[in-house]
């Protein structure tokens, strides 16, 4: 994509304006591409978001909107280039890679390259491999100011992928809308059909990483595939973002899950029928250390009254290891389906929100109007509740917001129940 003068003119002097309010106004500079205008702002605006160290750099060239919704942002891309350097270090450290440098690089379905520019860092050879010419032309524009240097080839990822040499880490992002647009999420409707190239892959590549829907069941994509060796379900403020798997054809070990909510991580790894968890910042330490004391299986909890709730983090609601967090911490579930815990022990490092219980109520309007007392407004949950948390607010007459906290859930014995809440932290 070229951008002559006048229209650079036209972003600059635009970039911080209303986008649908300038394709109303229009332009009387003939020489000004007012649609090539609008995407460039309209991308500038996202990236400074998204893409905070991309947008800090004059030139780059922004593509239209969709892939721009659809890239990774840097806070994700960046994660999954901590995750192929480890990848990467730990085959050295086990002579599955008999090299000290970081070799070849490839990513068969380019896109507009955000997770190519941070995976390929520290690699020998970077191949970036993507069908459509204005995404080609957009990365060697963006690339080339980035201070990345690299090979861009135009071509569909099936065709380049039967014809290509192996690699030490290939990286796809299958797309997942189909022809009319619509979105898809099972892994044989995504673009390549990776069912259908995965033995071709597994002969290319020691590493397969791939990028996928969080919207998509990872235990059926792990089953699917096989020969997977990780699992992220990856989030960003509480927000589940992305599944990311890692295949290997040398991989012979029980799988890892690792459920990660921007800076904390929560592993979970299954070798020999044994549970090897591991909490706090981001590290993949080369041998698992034995659980803490803090998550011993001692809880007593039935002999105290429980003091804190707990509420996991999407990715662990995405992953479902409930009953792992009961072995790594002393919590108890109020119930199998409420997926809020309860202890009388605070955890500092629980990966969640965290609260102090200040009352617990049965809906019995005597209870109520006792706890309800000074409480005015309150931020309501529901789970597994026979009412919606806007039915329940006007049933309580309490307004939104404030700094009390009402879970409203179902207990192990059918009773439904209110914990009335400050949060910590």
């Amino acid at each position: 994509m070229k951008i002559n003068e006048a229209t650079w003119q036209f972003i600059h002097e635009h970039t911080g304006d209303d986008v649908r309010q300038l394709a109303l106004q229009g332009t009387k500079a003939e020489d000004v591409n007012l649609q090539q205008a609008l995407q460039q702002i309209a991308g500038r605006q996202m990236a400074r978001k998204k893409l905070p160290s991309w947008a800090m750099v004059e030139g780059i060239i922004y593509p239209p909107h969709l892939n721009m919704e659809q890239c990774s942002s840097e806070q994700t891309a960046r994660y999954k280039q901590k995750t192929v350097e480890r990848l990467m270090a730990e085959s050295r450290d086990h002579k599955e890679i008999n090299s000290d440098e970081m070799g070849i690089f490839l990513d068969l379905t380019g896109g507009f390259g955000v997770d190519f520019y941070w995976m390929s860092q520290g690699f020998r050879q970077r191949y970036y491999v993507e069908k459509s010419a204005e995404l080609c032309g957009i990365a060697e524009n963006n690339f080339r100011l980035l201070g990345l240097e690299c090979t861009i080839c135009q071509n569909k990822a099936e065709t380049y992928l039967a014809n290509m040499n192996e690699v030490d880490v290939l990286f796809l992002d299958p797309a997942r809308r189909n022809e009319h647009g619509g979105r898809t999420y099972s892994i044989e409707d995504c673009t390549p059909n990776l069912l259908e190239i995965l033995p071709e892959l597994l002969k290319k590549a020691h590493f397969i990483v791939i990028k996928l829907s969080p919207m998509l069941d990872w235990r059926k994509a792990a089953s699917d595939l096989g020969n997977v060796r990780e699992i992220h379900i990856i989030s960003v403020d509480n927000e589940c973002k992305e599944l990311l798997l890692v295949l290997s054809s040398e991989h012979t070990e029980a799988m890892g899950l690792i459920c990660i909510n921007n800076d904390t991580a929560f592993q979970l790894f299954t070798k020999r029928d044994k549970h090897f968890l591991q909490m706090g910042e981001i590290s993949f330490p080369k041998e698992k250390e034995n659980l803490s004391k803090e998550g011993t299986n001692e809880k007593n909890l039935s002999h105290q009254p429980p003091t804190y709730l707990y509420e996991p983090n999407s990715s662990i609601m995405k992953a479902g290891c409930f009953e792992a967090l009961e072995t790594y911490f002393p919590i108890s579930q109020i119930s199998k389906n409420s997926h809020l815990f309860v202890s009388s022990v605070g955890i500092g490092n629980f990966p969640g929100r965290k609260f102090q219980i200040q009352a617990i109520s049965t809906m019995n309007k005597q209870e109520l109007r006792r706890v309800l007392e000074t409480v005015e407004r309150a931020n309501i949950s529901v789970r597994n509740f026979p009412l919606t948390a806007e039915q329940l607010r006007k049933k309580l007459k309490l307004k939104d917001g404030g700094d009390v906290y009402i879970f409203a859930t179902t207990t192990s014995d059918g009773v439904h129940k209110l914990f009335f809440c400050r949060k910590i932290g």
